[in-house]
């Protein structure tokens, strides 16, 4: 007795985007300024995790060495940004959580070949930092599904970095206090110019 809604919940900002890319790409591929709330149901007993959040993303779809370029940028620009913030971060290894005997192979098959990468930081405890960021090289995850090609005909692939502004918004209240006046000058001027 049930039907479908056509209300789909996406559990990052750039899924919408790849069915937009079927076809032939050109020669520099595409690129996606993403930002949209998001909702997920991960088991962590993090309260920073929530279950919908906003996350503001950085998206290339194309080349495959193009796609990892991208991320490798991602990796160094984050780091930059929320350092300039004044923010404690770590870029770590990680995977998706995956569910039952195939999603654990699925997880330690994106642990080994280091697809996906979290920058993670102090929220809620010391001894479990949080992910306030990550970036993911999907490889053909994408492509293949929504016939997107590069310009040479191959299969396209693509890689994105996603900021939670929630969980940046709480590392920095960590970080600096709950008043914005008291935060250093440098902090600031970055929020504010």
């Amino acid at each position: 007795m049930l039907t479908p809604t056509e209300v789909v919940m996406v559990s990052a900002a750039c899924h919408p985007i790849y069915p937009l890319c079927s076809g032939r790409l050109g020669p520099e591929g595409r690129r996606f300024e993403v930002f949209g709330q998001v909702f997920r149901h991960e088991p962590s007993l993090d309260p920073a995790r929530m279950q919908s959040f906003r996350q503001h993303e950085f998206v290339y779809v194309g080349d495959p060495d193009e796609a990892v370029a991208h991320r490798d940028l991602w990796l160094e620009r984050g780091l930059a940004v929320l350092g300039d913030l004044g923010l404690d971060v770590e870029v770590v290894v990680a995977n998706d959580p995956f569910f039952g005997r195939a999603g654990r192979i699925l997880a330690a098959n994106q642990r080994e070949t280091e697809l996906k990468y979290e920058f993670v930081t102090e929220v809620a405890s010391s001894d479990h930092p949080t992910a306030i960021a990550s970036t993911n090289c999907h490889l053909d995850h994408f492509g293949e599904p929504f016939g997107i090609e590069t310009s040479g005909g191959s299969v396209a692939h693509s890689s994105c970095v996603g900021f939670g502004l929630e969980r940046v918004t709480l590392a920095l209240l960590r970080a600096h206090g709950t008043d914005p006046d008291g935060w250093s000058a440098a902090v600031r001027d970055v929020l504010w110019p």
